[in-house]
């Protein structure tokens, strides 16, 4: 049995009428498996895009999904954040999924992610020499990346954000610690290859979204946890950027940065965009307090044997300083099986 929800009369009739035909439900299955764009939805359904798309609008109007922009491309998920997403997941939990049509949908489902994946893998297959000559200057990713699992934690059955996600690796290793998880990242290609790297670790409900670090497509006091890893050396305005961050996270929340420590590799500028060559302790911690966070964790990543590699790795963590509410009690009226 599903966890009971509440649900108004409103919510029921409007999801009711909206997925209360064949295609429409058959598109809230395979929302149900994480997100999708247009252009995927009309080569497995083998539909026109204006027909997928005018079933899409309606399913968005009736709460059911709700969608977002990455450049040209538009994609969809089931509405998570809102009560009509939740019947639509307990629609699909409902369906059958030995039925030959929806196990048809399915396996084109597959072969749609394996080409997207095939793509994904092409692209970082022509950057991956810079990609790991870049990597070769510090300490191993897995050190960074068991720093800032410890730093996070055990999680939340909250929200947490990466900023700048790259390649998705953060989400991979903390996504599962959340009860929802999001990424954003200014380059198409990059999100690509993220969406194509969660689903293949089992992780395709994860949210990613193409946004500016400068101006967050989210309210205020979203998210328990934010992560910046290994971008504000790429900003004009990194100062800014952790204001922004630090305006995401609700009462008590966190922010962790992961960058490097100042440094004289000059070479990075000119040949890899990097605007600054590091930042000091002192640095973080005073933008940390502009944006009212304390900074409680502030060390350098180094191996066992305290080897650091040239470019010295820093992570820094600050808290929320307002005191965290109680959640809500949620009143249980209609039981969903």
């Amino acid at each position: 049995m599903r966890q009971p929800t509440t649900l108004s009369s409103d919510v029921l009739l409007a999801g009711l009428r909206a997925a209360g035909e064949e295609t429409r439900l058959r598109i809230l299955a395979l929302l149900s498996e994480g997100e999708l764009s247009v252009s995927d939805l009309t080569d497995i359904l083998g539909q026109s895009q204006p027909r997928i798309s005018r079933h899409l609008k309606l399913l968005a109007e009736a709460g059911l999904v709700r969608r977002s922009r990455e450049g040209a491309w538009a994609f969809f998920r089931l509405d998570e954040t809102g009560p009509g997403g939740a019947f639509a997941a307990s629609l699909a939990a409902w369906l059958d999924l030995s039925d030959p049509v929806l196990a048809a949908d399915r396996e084109r489902l597959t072969a749609v992610r394996t080409t997207r994946a095939e793509a994904a893998q092409n692209y970082f297959a022509s950057v991956a020499r810079d990609w790991d000559r870049l990597r070769g200057l510090h300490v191993p990713d897995h050190a960074v990346e068991a720093a800032v699992e410890e730093a996070v934690g055990e999680g939340s059955p909250g929200a947490m954000l990466d900023l700048g996600t790259g390649t998705g690796r953060m989400l991979e290793r903390i996504a599962p610690k959340f009860g929802r998880a999001v990424g954003v990242d200014a380059n198409h290609a990059m999100l690509a290859v993220a969406r194509a790297n969660l689903e293949q670790a089992g992780l395709s409900r994860v949210e990613l979204r193409q946004g500016d670090i400068y101006a967050l497509p989210f309210p205020r006091g979203s998210f328990d946890l934010v992560v910046i890893h290994q971008v504000l050396h790429f900003l004009d305005d990194p100062g800014r950027a952790v204001r922004e961050a630090a305006a995401m996270l609700a009462p008590g929340g966190r922010l962790i940065v992961v960058d490097f420590a100042p440094h004289e590799m000059e070479f990075l500028r000119t040949e890899h965009a990097h605007r600054r060559l590091g930042f000091s302790r002192q640095q973080i911690a005073a933008w940390f307090a502009e944006a009212g966070l304390s900074c409680d964790l502030s060390r350098e990543v180094t191996l066992a044997d305290g080897g650091s590699g040239q470019l010295p790795v820093m992570l820094w963590r600050g808290r929320d300083r307002r005191v965290q509410a109680d959640p809500p009690v949620r009143t249980i009226n209609l039981e969903v099986a």
